[in-house]
Formats: structure tokens, C-alpha cells, sequence
């Protein structure tokens, strides 16, 4: 009994750790103690103050900062969350809102914006780039600007900015100016073959070797066509058979009787095949035609981004002073209107690795300037881990970012972007990693679970050997690299190297270049349960 008695009061009078809700409001104040009487301001004086264990609630509003969480939990069971309340709408931002625009002419006006606004990171300075990225003979800048929350396009030069709003630049089409497809031959059902270098007119198309004979039909634009007269159909043909093959994000083959813009009697949809030269062949349900007839087909790109003629475009040029932006809003006067312009490189993203066990939930993220993410690179995106264990981000809206969404990535050191594009340049940064401590018990297992994310012109998804051992359910991912204003090796809905062990499951991928990717050191990787439909190559690679 004198024992007992003994525990129970060492029980009362040991001091005990008790975790803390921390409180965010927009009308908080930093110097507060942090609770829901007197909240933070900022989601970063919260962070600064969170201990493992703790909560930071933040309240509805808009937060503009990019929060670097300067510790982790300890585990699992004791973990740093940070949370929007239950049911208030919270977004971060990475943008800011610019007033003061004047008109310059047509469509187009002028902001000046002070370069303190940026501190030591100006995205209008900064140009994307890196291993494995493709500019197509541009420039392209981490900036944006927004218009109600949708983005523009930067221009290549101002004087595109300044003409009428809707005068596309020659660089600027829905088909982002690849090629789309070869096509070697053609057949109706049960009817002679027709040679696809047999046409009596054409529109683009230049004919090209064919590994299988003779010569195909290739370097096929958006818009291009060619016509055959005298094709026999028989009787009541309704199936075209095509032989065709890819090695960019395919197209569509329109079927027309008589001329290009005829009677559409099919259409065949054809992704990437895996080479210009790896031919396969698709049979395409037609409307029954018979006899001898004139047919036509239409090329047409399988992108899903805005025509050139709507798009509205934006410029920049930074001197030692200012940045002046240019940008073009038809019909509206953009100081009555939402503008807002990236700033910010990340939103939530820690600057020091091994920052564990951290949550987090319920937020809008958006309007990064994020750098090109491959898998040679510290690996940046709205969100990110950067090279940490155990993250939960779930229930999150992340959308509007210049390269990547999420990014459960590599680690930075004074390699980054020196891999020459090559596989022998990643075995190299698979050692550094191991040397860093690259271990099922030190990094990845993160859960990725619920969110919506969208309108990212790299991947939805990154990750880089950081992405080993974790759980990607349940979320929502569209729109990713539509625009196709740049391109290379690393654009997908999710794209991840070194997935080891990563299960990928029920979640709803589509309006995407490529669904999911998973390239080098995918062992024991789990795909199951999605649904993929409307990407425009391949639905899992």
C-alpha cells in the first residue's frame, strides 16, 4: 500500500508535457501567446513556437508567406500538425496582390512593383531550367500573374503583350507545336490497303522513311491533313484500320469523306507508342460508307489547353530598382479586378532536411514560382518535405504552380543540375543519397491522401528517392502540363523515381500529358484502384 501511495504521488508531481493548440487569425498579432483569445497573425510565428505534440489551427482567410516549419515531431504518435479549423476556408499563397496598373494600349497595362517586394528572390529574374528540361527555344521565368485566379501566358517579348488581346504569337497553339504522329497505311474492312504516302493532296506532312517499308506520312502538326481520291469501301465499310506510331503525346485522327472539314465519319485517338517507328495498328469504328470516295484525314493535337486566341499574355523586365510588369486584360480593369502575382518560391516548405512527422490539412496552396523539379535536383514545389519522414498532407486543394504540386524529394547539395542528362549522372546522386542517409528508417513513408491538385505545368506529384516507402490514396489530379509551353522528361500527373515500396491507389488522374510515371527503381511499387481517363500519352508508364 506504502508503495502504491508512493507512485501515485510521483505520478502527481512529475511534471507533464501537455501539447498545445496554437491559434492563427488574419486579425491575430504576432507578439500574441498564440490562443484562440489572442492568435497568431502568421502561420510562421506559430511554426516558430510548435513543439512535437502541438496543433496550429488556422482560421479562414487568406495567409500570404511561405511557411518553413523550423522542427518535426518525434514520431508518428507525436507529430507537429498544422491544420485549417474544421469547416473555415484557409488558403497560403505564394502570390501578392498588385494594384496601380495603368493603361498603356489595345488590352495591356503596366504595374511597377518595387524589387523589396521580393527580398533576395525575384521569380521574374529567375528562368526555369535544369537536367532534363527542354525550353523550346524560349525563355520561360518562375513569375505569374493572375487574373481572378487564373493564370496568364508570358510572352517572349513585349511587343506581343502589347497587340490586341487575343493575337496569338506564332509560338503559340493548342497543339504546342510538336509533332504529333506517323502514319504508314490505311485500310477500310475487307478492302485493299492504301499506302499513307499515297496521297493526291496534302496540307503540312512531310514523308519520311518507314522501318516496316517504303515511306509513312510524318512530321504531322496540329491542323495538317492529307486526302485520297478513289478509296474503295465496299460495301457498308464501318471499320477504318490505321497504322500509325508516336514518340510525343500522340493526336487525334479525324476520318472525313470528301475534304478536310467533310462529314466526320470517325475519329482515332493515337498516344504514344513508345518510338516514331514503333507502329501499331487501330481500328476505328466508322459510320457505314460504301463504294468509291474521297477520304481525308484531319491531324489534330491532343491538347487539353485554352486556344491561342483566348489566352491573355503577360511580360516582365527587372532593373535595379523595379519590375515592370506588362500584361494584357481584355474588357476589364484589373484595379477593380483580383490581380496577383508570384512571389514566393514555395508555400510550405522546410529549408532544412529532416524535418519528421509533420501534418498537414484542410488548406488551399497555391500561386508558387517553383523551380524545375527532376530527380538530379533538390526538389521544390508548393508543398514539400525535402527529405524528411512520415509527412501526412491530406485534404488539401494545391493548385496554380509553375513546375510542380507536391514534392517528396531529393535533398540539395552543389550537384544539383549537373547530371548531363544522363542515367550514370543519377547512379551518382543515389550514392550521395545513401550517404545521406537515404533509409527506409530516416526517409520517405510519407501518406499523400485526399487532396485536389491541379493546374501544374510540371507534375502534380514529384518525388526523388524521397518518395520511398510512401502511400499516395485517394486524391484528385487534372490538368498538369497542359499549357506544354516548355517540355523534357519529367512532366506527369505522378512522377516519381526510386518508388520503392510506394503504393499508388484509388486515386482519379486525367487532363494530364501522361497519368503516372514511374521512372528509374520502382521495385515492389503497388498501382491499383485508379481511374485514368482523358491524358493524352500514356494512362501509367
Amino acid at each position: 500500500m506504502r508503495t502504491l501511495f508512493a507512485w501515485l504521488l510521483l505520478v502527481l508531481i512529475s511534471p507533464v508535457t501537455l501539447a498545445t493548440e496554437f491559434h492563427v487569425s488574419v486579425s491575430g498579432n504576432d507578439a500574441n501567446a498564440g490562443t484562440a483569445e489572442k492568435p497568431f497573425k502568421t502561420i510562421s510565428a506559430a511554426a516558430l513556437v510548435a513543439q512535437p505534440g502541438d496543433v496550429v489551427t488556422v482560421h479562414q482567410g487568406v495567409y500570404r508567406e511561405l511557411v518553413n516549419p523550423p522542427r518535426g515531431g518525434e514520431s508518428d504518435a507525436k507529430r507537429i500538425i498544422y491544420q485549417a479549423a474544421p469547416g473555415e476556408k484557409v488558403a497560403i499563397k505564394g502570390s501578392e496582390v498588385v494594384k496601380g496598373w495603368e493603361k498603356v494600349q489595345n488590352d495591356t497595362w503596366k504595374a511597377v512593383v518595387p524589387n523589396r517586394l521580393f527580398g533576395s528572390f525575384n521569380p521574374y529574374q529567375e528562368l526555369i531550367r535544369g537536367d532534363w528540361f527542354n525550353p523550346k527555344g524560349r525563355e520561360h521565368h518562375r513569375g505569374a500573374v493572375y487574373l481572378n485566379g487564373d493564370w496568364l501566358i508570358e510572352a517572349t517579348k513585349l511587343d506581343e503583350v502589347l497587340a490586341p488581346a487575343g493575337t496569338a504569337p506564332a509560338w503559340l497553339n493548342q497543339a504546342g507545336g510538336e509533332y504529333l504522329l506517323n502514319v504508314a497505311w490505311l485500310q477500310p474492312a475487307n478492302m485493299a490497303r492504301v499506302p499513307a504516302n499515297s496521297f493526291t493532296a496534302k496540307h503540312g506532312t512531310q514523308n519520311a522513311p518507314c522501318s516496316e517499308g517504303g515511306e509513312c506520312v510524318g512530321f504531322i502538326l496540329h491542323g495538317h491533313w492529307v486526302k485520297y481520291e478513289k478509296v474503295d469501301f465496299g460495301q457498308n465499310a464501318n471499320q477504318l484500320e490505321i497504322r500509325a506510331a508516336s514518340a510525343s503525346r500522340g493526336g487525334v485522327i479525324e476520318v472525313r469523306l470528301d475534304a478536310p472539314d467533310g462529314e466526320l465519319v470517325g475519329s482515332c485517338p493515337v498516344p504514344n507508342t513508345g518510338d516514331w517507328q514503333s507502329w501499331e495498328s487501330f481500328k476505328v469504328g466508322i459510320k457505314p460508307v460504301s463504294g468509291v470516295r474521297t477520304l481525308c484525314l484531319a491531324f489534330k493535337g491532343s491538347s487539353f489547353a485554352p486556344a491561342a486566341e483566348e489566352t491573355l499574355l503577360w511580360y516582365a523586365q527587372v532593373d535595379g530598382e523595379n519590375t515592370t510588369i506588362w500584361a494584357q486584360f481584355k474588357g476589364v480593369d484589373p484595379n477593380e479586378q483580383l490581380v496577383e502575382i508570384n512571389v514566393r518560391r514555395a508555400v510550405f516548405y522546410p529549408s532544412q532536411t529532416n524535418r519528421d512527422y509533420i501534418t498537414v490539412r484542410g488548406f488551399t496552396l497555391c500561386q508558387a514560382a517553383t523551380q524545375w523539379a527532376p530527380p538530379t535536383s533538390e526538389q521544390i514545389a508548393v508543398i514539400g518535405t525535402n527529405w524528411s519522414k512520415g509527412w501526412i498532407i491530406e485534404n488539401n486543394t494545391i493548385r496554380h504552380s509553375v513546375c510542380s504540386g507536391i514534392a517528396l524529394g531529393k535533398h540539395g547539395d552543389e550537384f544539383d543540375n549537373t547530371s548531363a542528362d544522363t542515367a550514370e549522372g543519377y547512379v551518382k546522386t543515389i550514392e550521395r543519397a545513401l550517404a545521406r542517409g537515404w533509409n527506409k528508417d530516416t526517409i520517405g513513408g510519407h501518406v499523400v491522401r485526399n487532396n485536389h491538385i491541379a493546374f501544374c505545368e510540371q507534375t502534380g506529384i514529384v518525388g526523388s528517392m524521397g518518395c520511398s516507402f510512401s502511400t499516395v490514396t485517394g486524391n484528385t489530379i487534372h490538368d498538369i502540363h497542359l499549357r506544354q509551353l516548355f517540355t523534357g522528361a519529367e512532366m506527369a500527373g505522378i512522377k516519381f523515381h526510386g518508388a520503392i515500396d510506394v503504393e499508388i491507389r484509388g486515386n482519379h488522374i486525367y487532363r494530364t500529358c501522361l497519368g503516372t510515371w514511374l521512372d528509374w527503381m520502382a521495385q515492389g511499387a503497388r498501382v491499383t484502384g485508379n481511374l485514368y481517363h482523358d491524358n493524352q500519352s500514356f494512362d501509367l508508364f
